[in-house]
């Protein structure tokens, strides 16, 4: 073992010297792809879990792993390696001061043990949530089937665990005793602090829960609150008298006693009409708020004085205390709230706003609060939603709740499917509103303007005809959309079967042979192409793609066609089937990388983010397609600067500044070969173009890149795979 960044050694003593710890390991031989088993196991317990790092093949790119705790001081990790490694490092956590490693090994499952190993981890999750077991039987089964990994929760993916967050909790987030007296010094700043009401229904909730709910309320350091209670008729004896003690023990407690159970949104109007704040919280009757909740809520009003809703991140509460599953979410994506109703916890709006579209409106129970937001959010506009990305509540895994098991509750799923559906048809959005496949959210399914518009696809190329071919022969024989052109731009083909294709497909209808006689040059090639274009909508795509799905163009097409949209990114997968683009992140790597890559196929990804479409800061340029005019407005791809690299992360951030939304949608899918045709970046001229590029998108958008607001300052902005941050990055912008 060798130590590196951060850490000295003595013997067996490792001791920590820097922010991020790293040990690196040199096998004999390389690991071959295959399902493996770690252990490691420290010499005294540790706080935090460690991460293995694999790095793969000659590009040196990684795969992660995070081990699971098995004792304070053991780690253990299931995991497949998709392609062969060459070396290892491990990363302990940077909270311990030194440690000893007694015992760390790699071995190789065969597939029978594999097949046990998974089972038995089905058989695990089976005793700890049965009912969610039988729900997502099907998945597991298919998962076990192709000894793929089974994911334990929804956010939190084999690769990412629970000690991680702990170790988050104890560097970042709000100690009362540490940080309680200056968050006091800053309410007490606030010129006219505004009353903030919170609303909470109540039904037959278990004593214990419906005690810490509103404990947590009264723990608040913010004291211009009031808690405004209706019990909808419960059948429980003791909800009665406990409320009412509770009125007793706090005057800023309100009460109000339905005779008839009405269910939720008749129970939160009838709460709603206790309420003199300006201000209107919503707290369920079993969570938790944490104690700098209505605090920071206060603050986001004097900072950003616009608002008009405003949400927090939250994470997951078990009956033991333990937190999990933190959702650490992004600044408002209109496309991801239509995707998934993600504001969720704690969501705050301003009194006027639900008095002004009718409150809560009954028939959309269990999606009610989706229901009202989805309205005001048609009144308020996307600018007036605002987002502290912070862990201000805690929301209960009770058995039977939406935070157990996020499908359990069907009929809450069908209520906001039909809460979309009528949100489109208000906003006059010609789409419909469906289920999302394989996870319990939405897909809105556009529909294309008619006469469909013309694409223009343009493809740059380099001899290569085998991977060119590929690219061309799957577009024509795979795509549905019924109107488009192809123009391939060639860069100087020379080799005789190259020459004899061109010479084919100038016979086809709708192919044309673009010739661009200069040095290689990505955004030029591209410039030149889109100018001659005849289409209203250009495709930018890489020779190296390949089509998966027949709908790809008709899906991305729908979205393009939108007057509010800018740039449409595809879902990109290597050969071997692991995702190689879903979107791009600004930040990752100093610029920008690719979100969940190397993710298998199936993969859900971060809050299911992988199957569902929502808006990024940019999408890669292999698969892009965008209105030909929005590409004329903000000057093309910047063939100046950023001849090859970052050239579509630049383009993208243009089209974002200009005022349009970037999406990526899950639903056009196709297979990228990864610039077979260029080459590596294997000579000092490449690596110093690079750098140079790297260096101009640093100095061009500076702190913009390390702020995506499709992403969260509490992530990390080292790797690709949305695993909490070692630090908080950017600054919190109200």
């Amino acid at each position: 073992m060798t130590a590196l960044d951060g850490l000295e050694r003595d013997g067996d003593l490792f001791t920590v010297t820097a922010g991020r710890p790293e040990i690196s390991i040199e096998p004999d031989r390389p690991f071959a792809a295959g399902w493996y088993r770690i252990s490691l196991i420290f010499g005294a317990q540790v706080a935090g879990g460690p991460r293995i790092v694999f790095t793969t093949g000659e590009d040196g790119e990684s795969f992660p792993v995070w081990l699971q705790t098995r004792g304070g001081r053991s780690f253990s990790a299931l995991f497949r390696l998709p392609v062969e490694a060459r070396r290892i490092r491990i990363e302990p956590d940077g909270s311990v001061a030194s440690f000893r490693i007694e015992d760390f090994q790699v071995r190789r499952l065969s597939s029978p043990e594999t097949s046990m190993r998974l089972g038995l981890h089905a058989t695990r999750i089976f005793l700890r949530d049965p009912a969610g077991f039988a729900r997502r039987l099907p998945e597991y089964y298919t998962a076990l089937r192709r000894l793929q990994p089974i994911h334990l929760r929804e956010g939190r993916a084999a690769r990412q665990s629970s000690v991680s967050y702990k170790t988050w909790i104890s560097r970042h987030d709000f100690d009362p005793a540490v940080d309680g007296d200056a968050l006091r010094r800053e309410i007490e700043a606030i010129a006219a602090p505004p009353l903030i009401s919170i609303v909470m229904p109540v039904y037959n909730t278990p004593r214990h829960y419906l005690d810490a709910a509103i404990e947590s309320v009264r723990a608040q350091i913010y004291p211009h609150w009031e808690l405004c209670i209706a019990d909808d008729g419960s059948t429980a004896g003791h909800i009665r008298p406990q409320l009412e003690a509770w009125r007793q023990r706090d005057e800023r407690i309100r009460v109000v006693s339905r005779e008839t159970n009405g269910h939720i949104s008749e129970a939160t109007n009838s709460a709603f009409a206790l309420t003199s704040g300006d201000w209107i919280a919503l707290l369920d009757h079993d969570d938790i708020l944490r104690e700098n909740a209505l605090a920071e809520v206060a603050l986001q009003i004097e900072r950003a004085p616009a608002s008009q809703v405003i949400y927090s991140d939250e994470d997951k509460i078990d009956d033991r205390g333990n937190r999990f599953d933190p959702y650490f979410k992004p600044d408002f994506s209109r496309e991801l709230f239509r995707s998934q109703n993600y504001l969720n916890h704690l969501t705050v709006h301003r009194a006027d706003n639900i008095r002004a579209v009718g409150g809560w409106r009954t028939g959309f129970e269990g999606s009610q609060d989706y229901d009202i937001t989805l309205r005001i959010f048609e009144r308020v506009g996307a600018e007036a939603i605002s987002h502290i990305p912070k862990i201000l509540y805690h929301w209960r895994a009770a058995s039977g709740s939406t935070a157990a098991a996020g499908s359990e509750k069907s009929y809450a799923y069908e209520a906001g499917l039909r809460a979309l559906q009528e949100h489109l048809d208000r906003a006059g959005i010609p789409g419909t509103a469906e289920e999302a496949p394989e996870v319990p959210y939405y897909r809105i399914r556009l529909q294309v303007p008619q006469p469909a518009p013309l694409v223009s696809l343009i493809i740059p190329t380099r001899d290569k005809v085998d991977v060119l071919r590929c690219c061309v022969e799957s577009i024509r024989a795979r795509t549905d959309y019924p109107n488009y052109e192809i123009t391939i731009v060639d860069n100087g083909s020379k080799a005789p079967e190259t020459l004899a294709y061109f010479d084919e497909l100038r016979q086809s209808p709708g192919i044309s042979i673009l010739p661009h006689d200069a040095p290689f040059n990505f955004s030029a090639m591209n410039n030149r192409a889109a100018s001659q274009a005849r289409g209203e909508i250009l495709g930018l795509i890489n020779n190296d793609m390949e089509v998966i799905s027949p709908a790809w163009l008709t899906e991305m097409v729908s979205w393009a066609c939108r007057t509010e949209i800018g740039c449409v990114g595809a879902k990109l997968f290597y050969p071997d089937g692991r995702i190689q683009h879903a979107g791009v992140i600004t930040g990752i790597g100093g610029v920008a990388g690719h979100a969940h890559k190397y993710f298998q196929r199936d993969d859900p990804g971060y809050f299911s983010r992988l199957k569902l479409l929502h808006n990024v800061s940019a999408v890669t340029a292999a698969c892009l397609v965008i209105r030909k005019s929005v590409y004329e407005e903000v000057g093309g791809l910047d063939e100046r600067s950023l001849q090859v690299a970052f050239n579509d992360v630049d383009f993208c951030l243009k089209v974002r500044e200009a005022g349009y939304a970037n999406v990526w949608t899950p639903y056009a899918k196709l297979y990228h070969h990864e610039s077979v045709s260029r080459g590596s970046e294997d000579t000092v001229e490449k690596r110093n173009r690079f750098a140079n590029e790297t260096e101009f998108m640093i100095r061009k958008w500076g702190a913009a890149l390390w702020n995506d607001p499709y992403y969260s300052r509490n992530l990390t902005l080292e790797h690709e795979d949305f695993s909490i941050g070692s630090h908080r990055h950017g600054a919190y912008q109200p």
